[in-house]
Formats: structure tokens, C-alpha cells, sequence
């Protein structure tokens, strides 16, 4: 079969020209990302807020639980762990990017101290659990802390074999201990989930017991 030549540089013409739409929506995409993360990190450094970055299954279950605690200001729920630059929801499900869904937790240390957030951490999931929680499986859904600092990480070590010599759980903590390294935040329909869908299903049977039992647990450390 022969192609003239006006039909080739019409196919030429429309595939350039996709590829530069995809191109500058994600150049559009990244500028907004991190537009967006520079805000918050002068937005953090005007409040002297610290940060956290803890992966513990669905980030709506975490943010949900974390966000009711005195002298926690702001959770952000996106990604940490991988190699893929301003990674998709979609491509973070694939479990190909390497990537945990993670909160973000900028904190008042004067109200809350990293090891109280280690604490709430450990009873927002069940740490004994590699690579899923519950029914979502997968490496995103790893347990795991991303320490910011050499006192993080010795922290959460501490607590970590506190708990296992305690034998607070049947089984062996995994949770996975790493150096932070980025953190992209998820698409915003994602932020602030369980609050701006309430009746949704896995809302109302996933993440309102979980919150349930947290609120039991540091019912004296919750917001006003």
C-alpha cells in the first residue's frame, strides 16, 4: 500500500503535536506541584513547623487520623520512596514507581514531638503488615517512616524495638526505615478525602473504624 506524501505529514503533523500537548501538560503538572510545595514550605518555615513523612496503607486512612492531633497543622497526602518524577495515583496503583502513598504532617513541636507522632503512627496501622493493609496490597501500601534528620531515625528505631520486645504485636514490626528523600503530593481530590466524602463506601466502612479507634486512643490529644 502506498502513502502520499501530504498523508505522512499529516500523521507526522498530529503525532508532534500530541506528544508536545503531553509534554507541556506535564511540564504544566510539575510547575504546579512545585509551586505548590514551595508555599507550603514557606508557609512552614514562617510557623516553625517540623515534618514527618510516614507511609501507613491508604493515605485517606492516615491523613484522617493524623489531622485531628493538638499541634498538627497541616497533612498533605501524596508520594515518597520511588523513582519516578511527579508520579500519578494511577501509576503509584501500577506499583511500578516505587513509590508509597504517604502523609506529609507538618507539626508544632511545642505542642507535639516526633516520638508522640510515632506513637499515633503505630496505631493508625497494623505495622506487621508487608506491603498491604488490610485488602490493599501492593509496595505502596508499605509501612514505612522517612526520616528527615538523624534524630527521626533514631527515634523511630528506638520505638521500633521497644515495641518488638515488648511484643506489642503477634508478629514483627516491617516498617521500613529510609532517609527522606522528595515528596510529591497527590492530586487534590485526594486532600482532606475522608471529610469531603463521608458516605462514600470505603469511607464509611475502612476509615471511620479506624478513626473510631484512634479517637478512643488519644481522645485527650485531639483538636477542640
Amino acid at each position: 500500500m502506498k502513502y502520499s506524501f501530504k498523508a505522512i505529514s499529516q500523521t507526522l503533523f498530529l503525532c508532534s503535536t500530541f506528544l508536545f500537548n503531553a509534554c507541556a501538560q506535564n511540564n504544566h503538572q510539575s510547575t504546579k506541584i512545585s509551586t505548590k510545595m514551595d508555599k507550603m514550605e514557606q508557609y512552614a518555615a514562617t510557623k516553625h513547623l517540623l515534618v514527618a513523612t510516614f507511609g501507613a496503607g491508604c493515605f485517606w486512612c492516615v491523613e484522617t487520623q493524623l489531622m485531628q492531633l493538638q499541634g498538627v497543622d497541616t497533612v498533605i497526602s501524596g508520594f515518597s520512596g520511588g523513582s519516578v518524577i511527579n508520579p500519578t495515583y494511577k501509576e503509584v496503583c501500577t506499583g511500578t514507581t516505587g513509590h508509597a502513598e504517604v502523609c506529609q504532617v507538618y507539626f508544632d513541636s511545642t505542642k507535639i514531638n516526633f516520638a508522640e507522632l510515632l506513637k499515633a503512627f503505630f496505631v493508625t496501622h497494623d505495622p506487621t503488615q508487608l506491603n498491604r493493609q488490610g485488602n490493599d496490597e501492593g509496595t505502596q501500601y508499605r509501612s514505612a517512616i522517612f526520616y528527615h534528620d538523624e534524630n527521626q531515625k533514631q527515634e523511630a528505631t528506638k520505638i521500633i524495638a521497644e515495641l518488638n520486645a515488648a511484643k506489642a504485636y503477634e508478629s514483627p514490626i516491617v516498617t521500613e526505615v529510609t532517609a527522606f528523600s522528595k515528596f510529591y503530593p497527590a492530586e487534590d481530590y485526594h486532600q482532606n478525602y475522608y471529610n469531603a466524602n463521608p458516605e462514600q463506601a470505603y469511607c464509611a466502612y475502612v476509615i471511620k473504624p479506624k478513626k473510631d479507634k484512634f479517637d478512643k486512643v488519644f481522645r485527650d490529644k485531639l483538636k477542640k
